[in-house]
């Protein structure tokens, strides 16, 4: 099929599975648009104790523009799969309900629902598989670089994962996600123009090795970039590169230039950040940061902290935009109400928690998180109430606008990781176990449910 316009990739209601489609017809034939409630959360993954929430922003924003043009329909014309009453029907769609869920940058647990959708039956529904794709991915990735941030104890780390990360868009909220999560700064130029997320960089080894010296290009790089002086010196020998900055540098100090960094990106970082050190500080550039990457991810980062390798900052790449150890999370939209009654799956080995539910929260009289505890929506239980309104009639409440600003989510993710217990802040995987309980107003619907799909 060829199209004239071409369809907006970010906001085509397209950009979806088919059956969210195929569903909606049949719903709309027979008169099945009575209120739902569909809750997004995470199973238990393997080597993750705890998630970031992240992508609220995003999906707000993608929410409340949701609407098919004449491209879009005129594809569903063109597929054969749809009725003409239905395409018309779709052509003034809508998202009009409400949404509540757990802050952007709030640390949850498996199972805790993060998104809570209440909405005409075919509206809940349709947003399913991009709402979900908007939420899972951003929330991977900030719970992978949470774990970074944790190891790095203060050292700052920059975003290099781009080039690595599995499509443009992809590499844009892994960028939003590692900065929700603590990073400091981002190499991707549109990332930084669309967050206002700071932008660093240095050069790449194209570059050493486009000139006849390292030293010519030490210093073309910095005459050129004068507030911005960082070099690569592991393209040939990092040893020979640091002695090669100490003699740019008295050089470049008559004209008021000042060398900030080096970076390293290859062999024993630990080993080589040590002797890049040695060499620095003889030459008098003791105020010249060390900043390492390549292959890194929160246990690397771990053993150069530990080793007490001299380093001023990490960049992040591969590992941390595709989560490689973990590259997604078990995550789920059900429906969990629907006209007038609870509902949940009961499939051997998925069985989720049905109703409109609240999460309460309660802390150690040192602020640590000491256990949480998923209610029933209408239960009142000691601890501070996780899910909060988000939109209401397809629209952003005003008085939660600020509250999904980036910064917020940030500052907000800072404080949640503060509060985690030691044991959770350990990359060790038998080391977590934190109490996530269920209310006995919502195991006794659980139950009762369970039995009435047994006796079917």
């Amino acid at each position: 099929m060829v199209h004239k316009k071409r369809i907006n990739l970010e906001q085509s209601p397209l950009l979806t599975d088919l059956y969210e489609l195929t569903m909606l017809q049949t719903y709309y034939e027979h008169g099945m648009t009575d209120e739902a409630v569909f809750e997004l959360f995470m199973r238990q993954t393997p080597n993750r104790h705890f998630f970031v929430a992240a992508g609220m922003q995003t999906a707000v924003d993608w929410l409340e523009h949701l609407q098919f043009k004449p491209q879009e329909l005129d594809w569903m014309t063109q597929t054969g799969l749809f009725s003409k009453a239905f395409i018309d029907q779709m052509a003034t769609f809508r998202f009009t309900g409400d949404m509540n869920a757990i802050a952007e940058g709030e640390v949850v647990f498996p199972e805790e629902p993060l998104i809570q959708v209440i909405a005409p039956l075919p509206e809940a529904q349709f947003i399913e598989s991009r709402l979900m794709n908007i939420i899972h991915y951003q929330t991977l990735i900030a719970s992978k670089a949470a774990r970074c941030q944790i190891a790095a104890q203060g050292t700052p780390i920059v975003d290099f994962g781009m080039r690595r990360a599995h499509g443009g868009e992809a590499g844009l909220w892994a960028a939003r996600s590692c900065y929700l999560a603590g990073f400091t700064s981002t190499a991707t130029c549109l990332s930084s123009a669309r967050y206002n997320i700071p932008p660093a960089g240095t050069m790449a080894h194209a570059f050493i090795l486009a000139h006849d010296s390292e030293l010519q290009a030490f210093e073309r790089f910095a005459r050129s970039h004068p507030d911005n002086v960082v070099l690569l010196i592991d393209t040939y020998n990092v040893a020979r590169g640091a002695q090669r900055v100490v003699e740019l540098a008295s050089r470049l100090a008559a004209d008021g230039i000042r060398i900030h960094g080096v970076r390293i990106d290859s062999g024993d970082l630990i080993a080589n950040a040590k002797k890049a050190r040695q060499i620095l500080d003889a030459g008098g550039l003791s105020d010249t940061r060390i900043i390492v990457s390549g292959g890194l991810d929160e246990h690397r980062i771990a053993e150069l902290i530990l080793d007490g390798a001299p380093i001023d900052g990490i960049g992040v790449g591969s590992n941390v935009d595709t989560s490689a150890d973990a590259p997604f999370l078990d995550s789920a939209y059900k429906l969990h109400y629907f006209n007038g009654t609870p509902r949940g799956k009961h499939a051997e080995g998925k069985t989720d928690l049905p109703g409109q539910k609240q999460i309460f929260r309660r802390k150690d009289a040192n602020g640590y998180l000491k256990e949480d505890l998923i209610a029933l929506s209408d239960e009142h239980h000691e601890g501070e109430a996780l899910i909060i309104p988000i939109m209401r009639n397809g629209q952003v409440l005003p008085e939660q606008t600020a509250s999904l600003d980036l910064e917020s989510a940030r500052a907000r993710c800072a404080k949640s990781i503060q509060a985690l217990p030691k044991s959770l802040q350990a990359l060790e995987a038998e080391s977590a176990n934190y109490p996530v309980k269920l209310s006995k107003g919502l195991q006794a619907m659980q139950a009762t449910l369970k039995e009435q799909a047994t006796a079917d």
